[in-house]
């Protein structure tokens, strides 16, 4: 396309937008209605698998040793589970760190157990590469020699991964269904604007207009529209993140959840939010013009 060609599109389609100004205005309400609900989603969609990942993390199979191992027997089995290939790390924890650590959480009511002998088990702690893989490690573990018992809160453990992925398939299944939502309203938006248009379409079409030199004006005014409709919808997730991210920073524990960094996150979804107008509102336009081509 020459520059001198470019320059008219783009000079029509802004002329069309101006001359077409309660169109404009239902073509742009539309679109950003739509990305609003697209980004609002998205936002905690996103963070709901932050938060779903990093509880994932924290899964970790406690293998308790049988009080008659020695220490040669205890070094061995340490060896046997980080051969384990679904295995990542694997940490020894000291009967007297367990006592330690029961008395830190319990509270000091238990200082009465550091007067007996020490009735705890010493623990390796195991990580696995995925969260899903901790059922077949821990039954793994069970089957060695000196393991006491191998526990990771299964039937809680289980549900949690069951909710995890249902929560993300739902998320996702709703982020896919609005974007086809804002595509078809912008879609039948755009076809509105054209139809009153249609005459004049005819009239280039009769007078030897291309099908592309026609089309390349409404392509871009509806990229316009893109564009003008993910401008307040960027701005409301960018700022209601702002004060959403700084309230769960001053009053939730860093240790149970973590939402994810202001920045790059907004900057990243504010990027996605107007590739999405700009993608919808030119295939809006691309689809509703091709019925009125066929002169």
């Amino acid at each position: 396309m020459k520059a001198r060609t470019l320059r008219r599109h783009l000079r029509e389609s802004f002329k069309s937008l101006r001359r077409n100004g309660w169109m404009t205005f239902a073509s742009v309400s539309a679109v950003t209605v739509t990305l609003l609900l697209v980004g609002v989603f998205f936002v905690i969609l996103m963070n709901m698998n932050k938060f779903a990942t990093d509880l994932e993390k924290d899964v970790e199979i406690r293998t308790h040793v049988e009080l008659t191992a020695s220490k040669e027997d205890e070094e061995k089995l340490g060896q046997k589970i980080e051969k384990l290939d679904l295995v990542e790390s694997v940490k020894f924890s000291s009967k007297e760190d367990e006592l330690n650590h029961l008395i830190k959480t319990m509270g000091k009511e238990w200082n009465f157990i550091e007067n007996q002998e020490n009735p705890l088990h010493d623990v390796f702690v195991v990580k696995t590469k995925k969260p899903t893989d901790t059922p077949i490690v821990a039954e793994q573990i069970r089957k060695m020699e000196f393991v006491y018992s191998a526990e990771y809160g299964e039937k809680k453990v289980e549900n949690l991964f069951k909710v995890l992925k249902t929560s993300r398939n739902i998320g996702l299944v709703l982020i896919i269904g609005l974007l086809f939502t804002a595509m078809f309203l912008i879609s039948n938006t755009i076809k509105i604007t054209i139809f009153a248009r249609r005459r004049e379409i005819e009239i280039m079409k009769l007078v030897g207009a291309t099908n592309w030199f026609i089309r390349w004006p409404f392509l871009f005014e509806g990229i316009w529209l893109g564009i003008l409709g993910s401008i307040i919808p960027i701005g409301i997730v960018a700022t209601g993140y702002y004060y959403a991210y700084d309230f769960m920073q001053m009053r939730i524990p860093r240790q149970l959840v973590q939402p994810l960094d202001y920045t790059p996150f907004v900057y990243e979804v504010s990027l996605l939010m107007l590739l999405i107008g700009i993608i919808i509102g030119g295939w809006g336009s691309f689809i509703s013009v091709r019925r009125f081509l066929k002169v």
